[in-house]
C-alpha cells in the first residue's frame, strides 16, 4: 500500500521538469544560434569585401593610381588594400587577385571576336583560314580573350577576389568545413587617359 502510495505521489511530483525539458532543446538552439551567428559573419565580410574590392577597383582605374596597400603590382596592392579593410573582421584571411583586361564589357569571359567566319557556323576552325582579333596577342584563339594586368586608357579591366579564411566557430565541433572560401568580382573601365588601342586581327592559315 505504501509502495503504491509512493508511486503515485513520485508520478504526480512535476519539480525539475523544466531541467528536463531545457536539456532536450538546448543542443538544437544551441546550433540553430551558432549556425546564424557564423552566416551573419559571412554575410558581413563578404559585403565588407565587396565594397573594398569596387573602391580599390575603381582608385586604379586611373593613370596612375595612388593605392594604400603595398606591392609593386596594381593586383598586389589591391590585395594588400582589401587586407587592411578585412584584417580586423575576418583574422586570417587569404586573398588571391586575378586582375584582366578586355576591350569593353561585352568581351568579359567571352571568345575572341571572329571576323572571319568561312563556313558561317559560328565557331573558329583553324583548318578553314577564319581570323580573329587577337584582343589579348599572343597569336592564339583563345575562348577568353582577357589580357593579363591592367591594360590601357579605356579598356575594361575585370577583377576576381577568392577569398580563403576560417570559420567564426570550429568546423569540426559541428560538422562543417573549417574553411570558407567565396569569390567576388567586379569590374570597371580605365578612365580614358589617352587612346584605347586595337587588337591585331590575325588570319589562320588554311589546310
Amino acid at each position: 500500500m505504501k509502495a503504491a502510495s509512493f508511486l503515485r505521489r513520485l508520478a504526480a511530483d512535476t519539480g525539475g521538469a523544466t531541467i528536463v525539458e531545457f536539456a532536450a532543446i538546448a543542443l538544437p538552439m544551441c546550433v540553430l544560434l551558432v549556425g546564424g551567428l557564423d552566416l551573419a559573419h559571412q554575410s558581413y565580410v563578404r559585403t565588407v569585401m565587396q565594397g573594398a574590392l569596387n573602391d580599390a577597383a575603381r582608385r586604379a582605374a586611373v593613370e596612375r593610381p595612388d593605392l594604400s596597400g603595398a606591392g609593386v603590382t596594381i593586383e598586389e596592392q589591391v590585395e594588400s588594400t582589401l587586407k587592411e579593410i578585412v584584417g580586423p573582421i575576418a583574422a586570417d584571411a587569404q586573398i588571391d587577385i586575378d586582375q584582366k583586361s578586355y576591350f569593353d564589357f561585352n568581351s568579359i569571359k567571352n571568345p575572341e571576336k571572329l571576323m572571319t567566319d568561312v563556313n558561317e557556323n559560328g565557331e573558329f576552325d583553324e583548318a578553314d583560314g577564319d581570323c580573329w582579333e587577337d584582343t589579348n596577342e599572343n597569336g592564339e584563339f583563345d575562348l577568353d580573350g582577357g589580357f593579363e594586368g591592367k591594360g590601357g586608357a579605356s579598356d575594361v579591366v575585370f577583377y576576381r577576389a577568392q577569398v580563403t579564411m576560417p570559420r567564426l566557430f570550429s568546423g569540426a565541433m559541428f560538422g562543417t568545413a573549417g574553411q570558407i572560401e567565396m569569390n567576388l568580382e567586379t569590374a570597371v573601365r580605365n578612365q580614358p587617359y589617352g587612346n584605347q588601342g586595337t587588337a591585331p586581327v590575325i588570319f589562320a592559315e588554311a589546310t
